[in-house]
């Protein structure tokens, strides 16, 4: 049998795959929040203060969503967002290290320097093409987190299934519209990911290096990714808003044939028409259920994946 030490490294695809089945572990139990957020997000958009509210807070949505819509209402979105977490986290997790060492090689550094700013970009970059690729997931993920019945905010999309609002989306905006908020969506991942995967890592070597915690046991693990969910939240969080509010906008069409957005042009309008009026909170509502979302699909995405590549490691260790 081939020692460890002789074995050459996970593979990017190998990475890839367990980084999308960590997301999806976290997702499902997360996706939850996501539709309090997003609902809290589209409460009272593009007015000012004075309307009533239909929900008070992230657990006022999620008990009347769950007395109203029960499972199925919380867990709306579900199944097009275990694609979408397969394709972002398997590019976050995927391409990370390979873009930081390429980076660092390119300035004359080593592969195993942890530099901030290579760090940042990196994980900007490797957010950055899975947001591109499952933009039409997230879109439709969106619009059916955002639908309910009873107690509707926004506009509403109504689709029967993942594949209808595919369909749907592609009969009525052709191609065009299933990339409808993909420079929201880069700008809102590019942000997220500069900061996830860079702090996790940081805290992980730094709880390793001064002997606070054992480098690869669970604890560590959880530690490193409550920092790294924090830190995400705070970061993401208003380019965040404006995509929920890109995707689920109403349109119209243009001379030229095309479905535009009534209310944003671009996310860069949705923020500066958010901030007019409803002022920098605007931009923060439903920051308590996007942390109820991100700490624990952080927390677990990440130690999930140190998880399962420690199992896969071993597993394909055995078989050598």
């Amino acid at each position: 049998m081939a020692s460890s030490t002789t074995l050459s490294p996970l593979s990017t695809l190998e990475i890839f795959l367990c980084g999308g089945l960590a997301g999806c572990i976290a997702v499902t139990v997360s996706n939850p929040a996501e539709v309090a957020k997003t609902r809290l997000q589209l409460q009272g958009e593009l007015v000012k203060g004075g309307k009533k509210r239909i929900y008070k807070d992230a657990l006022d949505v999620l008990a009347k969503t769950w007395r109203n819509e029960g499972i199925r209402g919380l867990q709306r979105g579900l199944g097009p967002a275990y694609v979408y977490q397969t394709l972002l986290n398997g590019s976050r997790l995927g391409f990370y290290e390979p873009f930081r060492r390429a980076i660092n090689r390119s300035i004359g550094r080593s592969t195993t320097d942890q530099i901030p700013l290579t760090s940042v970009v990196a994980g900007a970059a490797s957010g950055i093409i899975g947001a591109s690729f499952g933009n039409p997931l997230f879109l439709i993920k969106a619009r059916m987190q955002a639908y309910s019945p009873i107690l509707p905010v926004g506009t509403q999309h109504y689709y029967k299934s993942s594949f209808d609002a595919l369909a749907t989306i592609f009969r009525t905006e052709k191609f065009w519209g299933l990339l409808r908020g993909v420079d929201a969506a880069i700008l809102r991942t590019a942000m997220g990911s500069s900061v996830q995967l860079p702090t996790y890592k940081w805290t992980k070597n730094q709880l390793g290096s001064h002997g606070l915690l054992p480098s690869n046991s669970i604890l560590t693990y959880l530690a490193s990714s409550s920092v790294s969910g924090v830190c995400v939240c705070i970061v993401m969080q208003p380019a965040d808003t404006a995509l929920t509010r890109v995707y689920n906008q109403p349109t119209t069409r243009t001379p030229d044939g095309r479905l535009a957005g009534t209310l944003y042009r671009n996310p860069i309008d949705c923020l500066w028409k958010t901030f007019r009026t409803e002022g920098v909170l605007g931009w923060y509502k439903g920051s308590t259920a996007q942390f109820l979302r991100v700490a624990p699909h952080t927390i677990i995405t990440l130690t999930v994946n140190d998880i399962i590549l420690g199992l896969y490691k071993d597993i394909r260790n055995r078989r050598s």
